[in-house]
């Protein structure tokens, strides 16, 4: 009976131990479970930015960075792994924050339809299925864009899953928020200094956006 119970703290100790490895896996997506069996999918958005900026510009803020050179600003929240003409191969990252300092790694591929849409879809990730969109459509004649986003999430195991997907979906719009957020900023600041500099030299055209 004595020697039981050392075994049997042992048995709790590798289970709990093999159950964290399992969740940081998971929620890093390190691990990614996919099962193809009772399968959740619950919306992601819709989030709506009105932007003070021409569409084809804000097409490029949110391009150049997969399509081109990836500022060094970005190179600890993306990284391209291949790049076609239209189309990325590429891993985001997201700190979780906590004592761990552990980081959430997707992989997705964006594709991109200038200059009116974005899609992604998750390849590897803590869910099995993501897919999204940025819509840009151009407002007040063409000097405004509004960006839609929306998409869906899902994952497996019935209700296990489903509670999963609105931990991960609310961390995962939150996310998406701060990285519209960025580009609407960004976005404008660009507008401003191209008007500011057509202002300053009314003899000369207006820039040409690259396509």
């Amino acid at each position: 009976m004595t020697g039981s119970i050392p075994r049997l703290l042992g048995y709790v100790t590798v289970g709990v131990g093999v159950a964290a490895v399992g969740y940081v896996g998971l929620v890093t997506g390190a691990c990614p479970l996919d099962l193809g069996i009772g399968r959740r999918v619950r919306p992601l958005g819709p989030q709506q930015l009105e932007m003070a900026a021409p569409r084809e510009l804000v097409f490029d803020v949110i391009a150049e960075p997969y399509l081109g050179r990836t500022p060094r600003a970005l190179a600890d929240k993306l990284r391209v792994l291949e790049r076609g003409g239209d189309m990325v191969l590429a891993a985001h990252f997201t700190p979780l924050g906590g004592r761990l300092g552990l980081v959430a790694q997707t992989v997705e591929t964006v594709r991109f339809t200038r200059p009116e849409r974005v899609d992604f879809r998750l390849v590897r990730g803590p869910v099995p299925h993501v897919v999204e969109a940025f819509d840009l459509s151009e407002q007040a004649g063409g000097a405004g864009t509004r960006l839609a986003y929306s998409g869906e999430i899902g994952a497996d195991l019935w209700g296990l899953g489903q509670r999963w997907c609105e931990l991960v979906a609310a961390r995962w719009e939150q996310t998406v928020a701060a990285s519209l957020a960025a580009v609407k900023a960004e976005a404008e600041r660009r507008a401003t200094s191209a008007a500011g500099a057509r202002g300053s030299r009314p003899d000369q055209p207006p820039p040409a956006t690259a396509r």
